[in-house]
């Protein structure tokens, strides 16, 4: 049992290296789609303000409402007791005491509203800053896995270069031993036919004086002296 469990675990280990390589290479890309994901949430969040602002409005047209009748049936107390009309008064008075009771109804509802709106007013503008400077981050994400990119792969092609050159190089050398040998061998060819030849005999008297016609002008001097 305990070697099954270990199996299972090592399974699960590896399962995890395999989806944290998965996300490891597609990083910039989940990065960016969760980037248009919080934008369509921040869309909705917009929508939804708005709503909340549009309840709002109307929260505060009805409060309005019932403290203009409030403050008229007020007027109307007035007149009825101006009158010594107490009963009229009294139901005039009860029907300011129900709209009291609505304009504490919708003096809580509009302060709920307007409480909620400010509170999304600035969770998306909190959002909206977050978002942009995420969207700055992966503008910068990319540009350096851009030059990353291009590093590696000027890199890759300098080390083939190299390697190409490095053949070259090599190539040239053997070229250039192979050129010397052929002059060598040249050189050796004619050193030998000279020594066998009649050429090596004729150097070999004129290195001794031998044989060697006298061209200076003391020469033709005495030359012409023997003469006369």
């Amino acid at each position: 049992m305990s070697i099954l469990k270990k199996i299972i675990t090592a399974v699960r280990g590896g399962a995890r290296e395999v989806g944290e390589g998965i996300v490891d290479a597609n990083s910039t890309r989940i990065f960016e789609q969760e980037i248009r994901d919080a934008e369509n949430h921040l869309t909705k969040a917009k929508r939804d303000l708005t709503e909340v602002m549009a309840k709002q409005m109307q929260a505060g047209r009805e409060l309005e409402r019932v403290k203009a009748e409030i403050t008229e049936h007020e007027g109307y107390v007035t007149q009825a007791l101006a009158q010594n009309n107490e009963p009229l008064a009294l139901e005039v008075a009860e029907k300011i005491a129900q709209l009291e009771v609505e304009l504490q109804e919708q003096t809580t509802s509009h302060a709920t509203f307007e409480k909620a709106a400010s509170r999304l007013k600035d969770l998306i503008k909190k959002s909206e800053r977050q978002l942009a400077d995420y969207q700055r981050q992966l503008s910068m994400v990319k540009t350096t896995d851009s030059v990353q990119k291009a590093t590696a792969a000027i890199t890759d092609s300098f080390t083939s270069s190299n390697s190409s050159l490095l053949s070259a190089k090599e190539s040239l050398e053997r070229i250039k031993q192979k050129q010397a040998m052929f002059d060598d061998k040249l050189t050796a060819a004619e050193q030998l036919q000279a020594e066998s030849g009649d050429q090596s005999l004729k150097d070999k008297l004129k290195q001794a004086g031998i044989g060697q016609q006298q061209n200076s002008a003391s020469a033709v001097l005495e030359r012409l002296k023997n003469k006369s």
